[in-house]
């Protein structure tokens, strides 16, 4: 009798951490889409260019000498280094290029097939830099401050005209914004739904144990020497658990770059440890506070609820 009932609990043990993996793989996977949904967001974001064009140097009177152009296109240049390096040190940019009237001439050419020197016999594009903005920026709000910062450089004498797509930006950002709260809704629901089906499996494992702990009830067992056994327990199913759902996501992440390697970005070791303590703090948890309530709701019964 004894040894079926020993069997009876390790069968059960063994349910309740399947059960627990299970729900605890597909919430860590769950975890991974919403980050690299972040990720991918973020890099939409900073694939949007912003084009600052710039100044011609203005020349009040004729220069002829070679040695009085040089000394102004040198000027011209330094000017152009120093707001450069005004950009790059603002914070808000992830990269700034100058683009020289030469460089973008020749990529027009490229690009288009046109020579404005040949037409026009002078190229009217002018010195431009192009930076790509920090995500955190890339809203109507941030690119207001960025506007705002670019003009306060030198009363804003050096700058011709700024350019970045404000439609694009806009409904970029509403896109993302619909997206990250459908899947920010969608995992804190399946979070709720994980909590109840991890409940329902221990209290259910517990139930099996009502008579035990009602038998241990009336030889005088205190509270603490019955919950004891059951709390250990539930600890070490929360362990296991947790670690066989880590090598499932372990598995699966390994399948998934390699089957596709674009889905879900696996580089990133520190927050893919992040995610796994969390996991495990999650499964000791949730299977230890499930265990202590399930058993104090058998301590408090009489005999004749026991069997309802």
């Amino acid at each position: 009798m004894a040894k079926k009932l020993k069997n009876r609990g390790s069968s059960s043990s063994i349910s309740t951490i399947i059960s627990l993996s299970l729900v605890l793989f597909v919430i860590g996977l769950l975890s991974f889409v919403l980050i690299n949904a972040k990720k991918s967001s973020d890099l939409m974001k900073e694939s949007i260019g912003f084009t600052i064009m710039l100044k011609d140097a203005l020349i009040d009177e004729p220069v002829t000498e070679k040695e009085e152009i040089d000394k102004l296109l040198n000027k011209e240049s330094l000017k152009f280094t120093e707001f450069q390096n005004y950009l790059s040190n603002s914070g808000y940019f992830k990269e700034v290029i100058f683009i020289d009237k030469q460089t973008a001439t020749e990529n027009h050419k490229q690009d288009l097939g046109e020579d404005f020197e040949i037409t026009l016999g002078f190229s009217p594009l002018l010195n431009s830099i192009d930076t790509k903005v920090k995500a955190e920026y890339v809203s109507p709000k941030g690119l207001i401050e960025i506007e705002k910062y670019i003009d306060d450089y030198k009363g804003g004498d050096i700058v011709q005209e700024k350019y970045y797509q404000k439609n694009l930006v806009e409904k970029l950002n509403t896109n993302v914004q619909r997206i990250s709260l459908f899947l920010l809704s969608f995992c804190l629901i399946f979070l709720l739904i994980s909590f109840a089906l991890i409940n329902n499996t221990i209290r259910l494992a517990v139930y099996s144990k009502r008579l035990l702990i009602r038998t241990m009830r009336l030889v005088g067992a205190t509270n603490i020497f019955i919950q004891k056994p059951y709390l250990l327990r539930s600890f070490y199913q929360g362990f296991y658990s947790s670690i066989v759902a880590i090598f499932m996501l372990i598995g699966s992440l390994e399948l998934l770059k390699n089957q596709i390697p674009d889905f879900i970005n696996t580089n990133d070791y520190q927050q893919i440890g992040i995610i796994f303590i969390l996991i495990l703090i999650f499964g000791i948890f949730i299977s230890w506070v499930s265990t202590f309530f399930a058993v104090r709701r058998y301590l408090n019964l009489n005999e004749s609820e026991l069997y309802n």
